[in-house]
């Protein structure tokens, strides 16, 4: 990266955390490798457990070690990296903490800030607010910013107050709320698949699209988190944020220019033009679901009331489907249907937009591609790509059309895994570009659209939520949702 002036210093908070030791530090080595890292650069660690230096610094290569994309490891550049380290051990709420690391920036003689949250979302407000009783926010030179991982609150309210007392302390152009799927190659290349080729980009509407499918499914069930996800569950963990982001990336007009403004503008515009779900509307166009006991490649897993920390009356969805649409021009009368689930068989992340069928069948053939044989799906994760499928003559004596694919892999096409999005968040933060972070109107108009929903819930409570069994594509009735109004199915992923 261009140099800037001065030392730079990123500053994490809950360094001993998991998310910086699997994702933060190797992200870190790997742009160290490819010397994109600023020459003077230290990282400086924040959090109550009892580690020095030297702690810090085996822990943290120990992460390196398991998770970084590069093998075989680099040694010298482990130690590299491992030399600029230091630790601070200090609860979030004892102000002599902040005071130790304002002391710890003007010693490095650090001109230029990054301060990182990595710490449990319900401590934010208490960092951001010591920062600026320390002044410790203000005491470089050069520029400062600061790095907000989700959630950003739990509903409209509540992330209006984080807004409040992070602005007390930043400026909104200081504030870089993280959300790593829009670090993803596959996801940048939304708007280049979309606005950089002359044969999709006049398909791209009401005129020739069906609808269109967002699917984002794991594998893993809640785990140690259960404390966390059961005041969440996947409308908070996956919808208001990723799948809502997938869809104003994908639905979105041309930006004037690809910067921060113009991208997130046009982003904004999307998320305002959804229609919004409230009352009976939001219950008949949502449906939700809790895994129970099942095989996940082989091996039988609980189910989610049997998970350690879960209440055995928990109504909290770790399925939910919705079919949702946006008012605007392009748009109009294209439903959005999402489907986001814990425990199913696959690890994906998909976008499926099927083009409109033809007017009349072929000249009577059997078509065995169905009535839309055309669906561009986009694969976000694990094998990041785009898959054209569409109908052609089977082989034979007999008029048959067959579905075929086109396929773009990115590892084989490029020669190598792309990188992980942390590395590409991380040094768009460092240079100052805020195109791939979500900007203070995106997050209030994702959390109205969101709240509305959670409050119809809320109105209308059950007992019990429906059941799927773990390693399958979830409950009989997302099937439902998606094929009553509109005689679709959902589309099964590669």
């Amino acid at each position: 990266m261009k140099n800037t002036e001065g030392a730079t210093a990123i500053i994490i908070f809950g360094v001993t955390g998991d998310l910086t030791h699997r994702k933060l530090i190797p992200a870190l080595y790997e742009l160290l490798i490819g010397k994109r890292l600023p020459e003077n650069l230290s990282i400086i660690g924040l959090a109550r457990r009892d580690w020095d230096d030297d702690a810090m610094r085996y822990h943290l290569g120990q992460g390196i070690a398991e998770f970084a994309r590069s093998k075989p490891i680099s040694n010298e550049v482990v130690n590299n990296l491992s030399d600029r380290m230091h630790y601070i051990q200090s609860s979030f709420n004892e102000l002599d903490g902040y005071v130790k690391l304002r002391k710890k920036i003007e010693n490095l003689d650090v001109a230029n800030c990054l301060y990182y949250l990595a710490a449990p979302p319900e401590t934010y407000s208490t960092i951001i607010k010591q920062l600026g009783a320390a002044t410790t926010s203000k005491s470089s030179p050069g520029w400062t910013r600061i790095i907000v991982e989700k959630p950003y609150g739990n509903d409209l309210d509540s992330a209006r107050a984080l807004d409040g007392d992070v602005h007390q302390v930043f400026d909104e152009s200081q504030i870089y709320r993280i959300d790593h799927y829009l670090g993803k190659e596959t996801v940048q290349n939304i708007l280049v698949f979309r606005f950089a080729n002359g044969i999709f980009e006049p398909l791209w509407s009401r005129r020739n699209v069906d609808h269109i499918q967002i699917t984002v499914a794991e594998t893993v069930g809640v785990g140690s988190r259960a404390g966390y996800y059961e005041q969440s569950g996947v409308i908070r963990d996956m919808f208001q944020n990723h799948i809502l982001q997938l869809l104003a990336l994908t639905a979105m007009e041309a930006p004037v220019a690809f910067d921060a403004n113009a991208v997130r503008d046009e982003k904004l515009k999307i998320l305002k033009s959804l229609r919004p779900l409230t009352g009976n509307d939001a219950i008949t166009n949502t449906y939700r679901a809790q895994y129970v006991a099942g095989f996940i490649d082989g091996q039988r897993v609980l189910g989610y009331k049997d998970e350690v920390g879960v209440n055995p009356a928990s109504t909290t969805e770790t399925y939910l489907a919705a079919r949702l649409n946006i008012d605007n021009w392009r748009w109009a009368g294209v439903p959005f249907y999402i489907r986001s689930g814990k425990r199913l068989p696959r690890r994906v992340t998909e976008i499926d937009i099927h083009f409109n069928h033809v007017p009349l069948p072929l000249f009577g053939w059997k078509n065995l591609a169905g009535d839309a044989p055309n669906v561009l799906s986009l694969n976000i994760q694990p094998d990041e790509g785009i898959t054209l499928t569409f109908g052609a003559k089977a082989p034979g004596p007999l008029n048959e059309i067959a579905p075929v694919k086109m396929h773009f892999d990115y590892e084989k096409t490029f020669g190598g895994e792309p990188p992980e999005a942390y590395e590409r968040l991380l040094l768009d933060c460092l240079n100052g570009d805020a195109t791939l972070f979500t900007r203070t109107d995106e997050v209030q108009a994702a959390w109205a659209f969101t709240t509305d929903i959670l409050n119809a819930w809320k109105s209308s409570p059950v007992s019990n939520l429906p059941v799927y069994e773990a390693g399958t594509w979830g409950p009989v009735g997302a099937e439902d949702l998606i094929s009553s109004q509109d005689s679709h199915t959902w589309h099964m992923p590669d």
